[in-house]
């Protein structure tokens, strides 16, 4: 399913998004830590309505850290504590994956499915992913 797994990456990149928050160190430490805390906090946001999405399309939700990662397309690096330039290329590598990946589920959501609804709402997450890798892409140029 299709919003399982949207939800399952979105899981995966705030726990990611959280661990680099808690370990990031150096020179713009206060500033990356703040961005890291804005960004799991639209993180947590965005599990929240497609936690729902799924909900209300009369799907159960999954809520384990096993389902999570089962259904999940994004990458984990346990025992990796990256250099602060790491953790923003792996945080922006990430949002380009989900980016690229809510192109290709918006169609299927339009003409496959004919859900119109969840379609705009992959939208909406896309614009934010945008967003987000925008922001990080700045600090690596």
């Amino acid at each position: 399913h299709i919003l399982t797994s949207i939800l399952s990456n979105e899981m995966i990149l705030y726990v990611k998004t959280r661990k680099f928050h808690w370990n990031i160190s150096g020179n713009s430490f206060m500033e990356l830590h703040k961005l890291f805390e804005d960004q799991y906090g639209v993180l947590e946001t965005i599990i929240d309505e497609v936690a729902e999405r799924i909900n209300q399309l009369g799907e159960k939700t999954i809520g384990t850290m096993t389902e999570f990662i089962g259904n999940s397309t994004l990458k984990e690096f346990p025992n990796k504590y990256p250099s602060q330039k790491e953790m923003l290329s792996e945080l922006l590598e990430n949002h380009e994956q989900l980016v690229t990946e809510f192109r290709k589920y918006i169609p299927v959501f339009e003409n496959e499915n004919h859900d119109i609804g969840s379609a705009d709402f992959i939208t909406g997450l896309l614009e934010q992913h945008e967003k987000m890798s925008w922001i990080i892409r700045r600090y690596l140029s």
